[in-house]
């Protein structure tokens, strides 16, 4: 099974929490071990800003210690890729993720909490692990909210993802997809000016 996260690479997204929360997850639940590999991709942004090169180099040492402590001949627990992809490319991955991890610290709302929702198969379709501190956990309640800076709760939200059974993984799903549908860009338009007019 595939878990997937992608953002910037940036303080805010929680990235170094993220990664710690999935080394929770391995020592936590060692029956799940080989059964999930973990692919975060993180584009570089602001590359020539020091703050910014020590979070890179941060990421690249906890991914090494993971792997290093967890591996195995024929299973890697966590792919760390620095590249951007196109829109269709991610589109793909998304699809293809039995589990997606949005956990930022703070975030105005996160639209690939949304764009991973969009993306699933009806018939078979993922399960979100998505932070409390994210604009987007007020409209997909269905997802396992988390706080990210607590790593035994994260650890445990991937692996309920990764086991739920497909009954209960298409009902939350359904009910975010129901939500995403209705409340579109067309329809945030419409309350934003009735706000404006109406105060």
């Amino acid at each position: 099974q595939l878990a997937m996260g992608v953002e910037r690479l940036d303080y805010s997204k929680g990235l170094a929490e993220r990664f710690q929360g999935f080394e929770r997850y391995l020592e936590r639940h060692p029956d799940q071990r080989g059964s999930l590999t973990y692919l975060q991709i993180a584009p570089v942004s602001r590359g020539d800003v020091t703050e910014y090169r020590q979070l890179r180099s941060q990421l690249e040492q906890i991914a090494g210690h993971i792997n290093g402590g967890h591996a195995e001949p024929d299973w890697t627990p966590l792919r760390y890729v620095n590249q951007n992809f196109t829109h269709a490319t991610l589109t793909g991955f998304y699809r293809a993720a039995a589990v997606g991890l949005v956990t930022p610290l703070r975030d105005g709302m996160n639209l690939v909490a949304k764009e991973y929702v969009a993306s699933q198969d009806p018939d078979n379709p993922g399960v979100l692990v998505l932070s409390l501190l994210a604009g987007a956990a007020d409209e997909l309640k269905q997802a396992l909210l988390v706080n990210p800076h607590d790593l035994d709760g994260v650890a445990d939200a991937i692996a309920t993802a990764a086991t739920m059974p497909l009954r209960k993984r298409k009902e939350r799903w359904d009910a975010m997809m129901e939500h995403l549908r209705s409340n579109d860009i067309n329809h945030w338009r419409q309350r934003y000016l009735e706000q404006l007019e109406f105060g």
